[in-house]
């Protein structure tokens, strides 16, 4: 190489695509699920859920400042981060599972970033028209009128999208009408209106401008997803041994013609910009769309659909043979998935469990060791403790607190003569409660006497317990 010639690039600049309008079942599927998640994800803060006063009537809320996550009748409280960790682990094996049995189903049809490029596709056909049109006007290097016209009502379009997702995600985290209501008169806190400028960006970039760039560069899902899968998962596929050679090649001049007719409508409709004729590669995202336009040209060509199809591996030998593939069942149902279904139902049941058997009231005991005991009037020992209780009903509770361990100890919760305390529905209390001991019983000999805790809910039978010991003076050790 010359030293007057530039340096080759290491990188190759990106060439738009602009997928082409196609029909069919699974495009028809495709729409289907993205108005099902996008308004899961645009009205579920709006919807309302009556858990008594003084308790928000959102039905889901992560209520940051009152560190709760309310999801309709299930209340999360912090120290129960592992149902949410549950629901991570089960969220990961689903995409094992499904990854396992139908490829990146998941990033075809649901992954936020398709869903969203989606649209902003739809939008972009609506404004600047099907593929051709949009090919030309990207070809135009000279930006007149309608070039600008048509570019910034997309974008303005573009915009109102990313803003509306980022409105949606700060509605999650307050009180959806009152933070609507402060957002539109300026009150509300900083940190919603900087949350919704960086979602509105990160929402107009992703979805309009790298689009697939965020699959095969950003997610690791592409690189990971060879180890769940295996010969016997079903794919999008070409049957390369139906289709070639091509009508348009030079072999089908000499030899037995197939059924492609190099159209390029599975390349045309692909929003990835492959050639799912080339075999199966990192940036297909299992869509499908490639099916419909192919059995498109199928119909109209008068031969079977299925050239471009799901299939899996292990049945190529026996089609090329003329045998018919194995059903989907066969495919699906086989040790790999069983695996990751069991794990996922395993895991799932244990947090149904564990949130049906949790208790509606709680609590933590805090000896006070200084000084570890103090000696009153009588000859009498007292012990004090800090006694949290946690009332997660939805209504307020009365609990009455005993203790354990001997006959003769007996419970004084500080400023009242009563062994009871009332605690508001949804909050915790400290109170600070006294273990008194009679002056010549064992407890006040020993130098320590082991002790247990209840609280019990008087109206609802409700009880938990705390072991903890009690301190004496030593003198029988």
């Amino acid at each position: 190489m010359s030293s007057t010639d530039p340096a080759p690039s290491l990188y190759v600049a990106r060439e738009p695509i602009f997928p082409k309008r196609v029909s069919g079942k699974f495009r028809t599927l495709k729409w289907y699920i993205m108005g099902i998640t996008l308004g899961i994800y645009y009205l579920l803060p709006w919807i309302r859920w009556d858990r008594g006063a003084d308790l928000p009537d959102q039905a889901v809320l992560l209520d940051l400042a009152g560190r709760r996550f309310y999801f309709f009748w299930i209340q999360i409280w912090p120290h129960e981060f592992y149902f949410v960790a549950g629901l991570l682990i089960m969220a990961g094996l689903g995409l094992f599972l499904f990854t396992s049995a139908l490829g990146r189903v998941w990033c075809g049809y649901a992954c936020p970033q398709t869903v969203w490029t989606d649209l902003f596709i739809l939008v972009e056909r609506w404004v600047e028209g099907d593929r051709n049109a949009r090919l030309r006007l990207h070809r135009q290097k000279k930006w007149d009128l309608r070039k600008a016209r048509l570019n910034l009502t997309k974008w303005f379009l573009w915009l109102l999208i990313g803003l509306a997702t980022g409105g949606a995600w700060v509605f999650y985290f307050a009180d959806a009408p009152t933070l609507a209501r402060d957002l539109v008169t300026f009150s509300a806190h900083p940190a919603a209106y900087s949350t919704i400028a960086i979602l509105t960006a990160t929402t107009f970039v992703f979805g309009g401008f790298a689009r697939e760039q965020i699959c095969n560069y950003a997610c690791p899902w592409p690189r990971i997803q060879a180890a769940m899968m295996d010969p016997d998962t079903l794919v999008v596929g070409y049957r390369k041994w139906r289709g070639e050679p091509r009508k348009h090649s030079e072999l089908a001049k000499t030899e037995p013609q197939g059924d492609c007719i190099d159209c390029m409508a599975c390349v045309n409709v692909c929003p990835a910009g492959i050639d799912i004729r080339d075999g199966q590669q990192l940036e297909c995202i299992t869509c499908a769309l490639c099916i419909d336009a192919c059995d498109n040209i199928m119909d109209k060509i008068g031969k079977p659909r299925g050239l471009i199809d799901y299939m899996a591996l292990t049945d190529e030998e026996a089609e090329r043979n003329g045998a018919a593939p194995r059903s989907v069942i066969k495919h699906v149902l086989r040790p790999r998935v069983l695996m990751y279904s069991g794990m996922w139902a395993a895991v799932g049941f244990a947090l149904v469990f564990a949130l049906f058997i949790r208790s509606d009231v709680e609590l933590t005991v805090a000896p006070v060791r200084s000084p570890t005991f103090i000696t009153l009037s009588d000859g009498s020992i007292r012990n004090t403790y800090d006694v949290r209780l946690r009332n997660k009903d939805l209504h307020p509770q009365t609990f009455r607190i005993s203790v354990k361990g001997h006959p003769k100890f007996r419970v004084q919760i500080e400023g009242t003569p009563y062994e009871s305390v009332d605690v508001p529905a949804d909050t915790t209390v400290l109170k600070r409660v006294y273990i008194i001991a009679p002056n010549g019983s064992d407890p006040v000999a020993a130098r320590s006497t082991d002790v247990r805790i209840w609280v019990e809910a008087l109206g609802g039978g409700e009880r938990a317990y705390k072991d903890t010991s009690f301190t004496g003076k030593g003198d029988g050790s």
